[in-house]
């Protein structure tokens, strides 16, 4: 027989280890190339958008840009790009809130066109428009579109429609999701911009780092304030999303690829020993060590080969699009397709190769045995009386668990690979299962524990003073005032909210406990996540301003509180304007539903809204849960099975032995169950520590605005537990199930 035909009749004698083999390298590849395939999509598709829009790498804003001022920045930068930028109410149903760009030259995040004409600076009768918005409008080119601001009108055409790099994530004040038929841009030519409408916002290039670039601007000019690329809202946030993905593709993925390595080195050492005497035919007729090596070589390199190469195909085909769907529901680009880099093959390779080398180590030491000595069957393995059998406890153990320890001894390698292949599947799961449940804390701590109210009613910038006053006693409401504010703290600045508020029973400010806490008249607290990233404590000093506002203020810590979904500061209103700054309602809190049709509120969401849009802002997340999940279950599943199968292949000469000195079926049954579950107990209780960290990186990376408090539920142990055990049990009585059917003669006969 050539050593072709008895390769392939020893992988059709153990084919389901070879399944086994051929699927967890399947997996391992299939899960890393395809998450990170979404991920790297995420990145080369935002990236290509960003350069081909020339996106800035820095704003700059100020009440007005003179041609001086520019002059200036000019100076110091590669490129620049004068806006004026203006809040503006669009003349259709509900008055949607729309961006306008009246933008000098149009060549520094420029406006990406998909349908209609490319934006032309000099053009002063047409709008370019908002995809999102436009679609959910029904707008087409050639339409008209009316925008009112400051108490005028300007009526323009629509003459293209596509994508800006600064608004891939839109953030909505009425809901955690961007709501398309309110929210939207526009971008205008200069040339239509009215005369007393002021630039005030420059879009700049420059090739040095950022902080040498602000300090040559603050020597330079007087500005409000500047930001940087990565600090952009829009950057900033779908930065936070791909991190939270690429998170994913670090850790499990690798999981999957190193219990691959133990499965196949515990196998191939199993087939090598079960095939001493046939090596030894082998070398007593002539063939070489080297023939021989390469021979088993190829047991492990062709299924693995296989497996690693429809995972890296499949991969990045099937994971991405499970994602982009609902991706696409909160972020807007042109265009969403799967990414690809060459650490697929690297890792493919790595994968393959690194099976090859395991193999070489399994069967190197019995390659260089001479002929006679491979011929006779390998000696039994001895070893010595451990502690706990010179000890008293040892003769009180049963027999089943006596033998099931001299088992272990015997079979340490076997022993671990169990152990590890359920610690694997219980940590992913813990993990997958702790994100679930955190994201399901969050959504109760925020609208249940935090928000008591049922609609938040978001004011006009022109409401009438009179009229408000008549709505809030109508519904018995109250003012709170919600503004972005940029901090500085540390040598550290960043972008957060501000929450003013009267004392309220609408909105309770919690701890990190989540127990309600209150927040003293003249205090200003931050928010533990914003303390823990500026490193702040109370008594420290922090100086802020409201954006848009020159007005810089220094305020001292006087309490932290814990908040889920924003971060920034809360204070009274009394304490406001201790602080020298005016408080400006922007929106009423009602426990009433609010359906009223007045000039002075422009919108009205509902705490039932807001829970809605936080489930559409957590499905790319629970579809990330889902996956893991369902390749935990699969991992499970694979290892225990071709675990098992090798447990009834290496102790059939001892169930036998059992049988024939009497043993009853059953209580062999019993005695593979109990090591089965001996090890899939230690297994369980080692994976809950690693879930929980995989879980803490999940939620580390989970972007700036979300505070999570990593925690374990008992719903999420059960959970685990029972699914690893009903696996675990399942598969060992598939197996157990054989011993009636054990061919005596054949198990028995190597013994002869």
């Amino acid at each position: 027989m050539s050593l072709s035909k008895k390769m392939l009749r020893d992988i059709k004698i153990n084919k389901t280890q070879f399944i086994a083999i051929f699927l967890m390298a399947f997996l391992g590849i299939f899960a890393y190339c395809g998450i990170y395939g979404e991920y790297y999509g995420l990145e080369q598709t935002s990236n290509e958008f960003y350069t081909d829009t020339n996106m800035a790498d820095g704003w700059i804003y100020n009440a007005n840009f003179n041609d001086s001022s520019l002059d200036k920045i000019n100076e110091i930068s590669e490129q620049s790009d004068r806006q004026a930028v203006v809040q503006s109410v669009a003349d259709l149903e509900d008055n949607p809130d729309i961006t306008l760009h009246f933008v000098e030259n149009g060549t520094v995040s420029k406006f990406y066109t998909t349908e209609g004409k490319d934006f032309d600076s000099e053009d002063d009768s047409g709008v370019w428009l908002d995809k999102r918005f436009a679609d959910a409008r029904n707008f087409s080119l050639g339409d008209n579109i009316t925008f009112e601001f400051y108490g005028q009108k300007i009526n323009k055409e629509i003459k293209g429609m596509g994508y800006s790099p600064e608004y891939i994530y839109e953030s909505s004040p009425s809901s955690l999701t961007p709501d398309f038929s309110q929210i939207g841009f526009a971008y205008l030519s200069s040339k239509a911009r009215p005369e007393h409408l002021d630039y005030n916002r420059v879009l700049v290039k420059y090739n040095q780092s950022d902080k040498d670039f602000k300090n040559e601007l603050d020597k330079s000019i007087d500005y409000l304030s500047f930001t940087k690329k990565e600090d952009q809202l829009s950057v900033a946030k779908f930065a936070d999303e791909m991190a939270q993905h690429k998170m994913m593709g670090d850790v499990f993925p690798i999981v999957f690829i190193l219990v691959t390595f133990l499965t196949l080195l515990t196998t191939m050492t199993r087939i090598i020993a079960h095939q001493r005497t046939q090596i030894g035919i082998l070398k007593a007729v002539g063939f070489k060590d080297n023939t021989i090596i390469l021979h088993y070589l190829s047991y492990a390199f062709w299924p693995i080969l296989a497996g690693a190469i429809l995972g890296l195909i499949t991969g990045p085909m099937i994971i991405p699009q499970m994602f982009y769907p609902t991706m696409a529901r909160s972020y807007s680009m042109p265009s969403w397709h799967p990414g690809f880099d060459m650490s697929f093959v690297y890792i493919a390779a790595l994968l393959v190769i690194s099976s090859v080398i395991v193999t070489y180590l399994s069967c190197r030491r019995i390659s260089k045995e001479n002929p006679a000595n491979t011929l006779r069957p390998k000696a039994p393995k001895v070893s010595s009386k451990s502690l706990i059998e010179k000890s008293r406890i040892w003769n009180h153990l049963s027999f089943n668990l006596r033998w099931n320890w001299r088992d272990a001894k015997r079979n340490k390698f076997r022993a671990f690979m169990a152990i590890v292949g359920v610690m694997a599947c219980v940590a992913l799961l813990i993990a997958a299962f702790g994100m679930n449940d955190s994201m399901k804390e969050l959504k109760t701590w925020e609208y249940d524990n935090i928000s008591h109210y049922e609609s938040k009613l978001q004011l006009s910038s022109e409401a009438n003073p009179i009229e408000l006053n008549d709505i809030l006693n109508e519904t018995n409401g109250s003012f709170i005032m919600q503004q972005s504010i940029e901090i500085k703290a540390n040598d550290m600045e960043d972008t957060v909210v501000l929450l003013v508020s009267n004392n309220t029973d609408l909105i309770s400010y919690t701890d990190s406990n989540k127990d309600s806490i209150d927040i003293d008249e003249g205090d200003v607290s931050i928010s533990t996540k914003l303390a823990d990233t500026f490193n702040l404590s109370i008594g420290d000093k922090i100086k802020w301003h409201i954006v848009g506002s020159d007005e810089w203020v220094t305020s001292k810590i006087g309490q932290i509180h814990a908040e889920p979904v924003s971060q920034g500061l809360i204070m009274s209103p009394d304490t406001l304007e201790d602080q020298g700054l005016n408080f400006t309602p922007t929106n009423i809190l009602t426990k009433e539903k609010f359906d009223e049709d007045y000039d002075s509120i422009k919108s009205v969401t509902t705490i039932g809204k807001l829970k809605k849009s936080w489930d559409m802002v957590t499905q790319a997340v629970m579809m990330m849960v889902y996956v893991v999940t369902v390749v935990a279950v699969a991992l499970a599943i694979l290892v225990l099975y071709n675990l098992g199968i090798l447990s009834f292949t290496e102790m059939e000469r001892e169930i036998a032995t059992l049988k024939v000195l009497g043993f009853k079926t059953n209580l062999l049954r019993k005695l593979l169950l109990t090591q089965n579950v001996i090890f899939t107990a230690i297994g369980y209780i080692l994976g809950i520590p690693l879930g929980f960290y995989f879980m803490t990186l999940m939620m580390n990376a989970a972007g700036d605005s979300l505070y999570y408090v990593p925690s374990l539920t008992w719903g999420n142990l059960l959970l685990t537990a029972f699914i690893t055990f009903t696996i675990s049990i399942g598969v060992n009585l598939l197996f157990s199930g054989k011993i009636s059917d054990l061919n005596m003669v054949e198990a028995l006969k190597d013994v002869e």
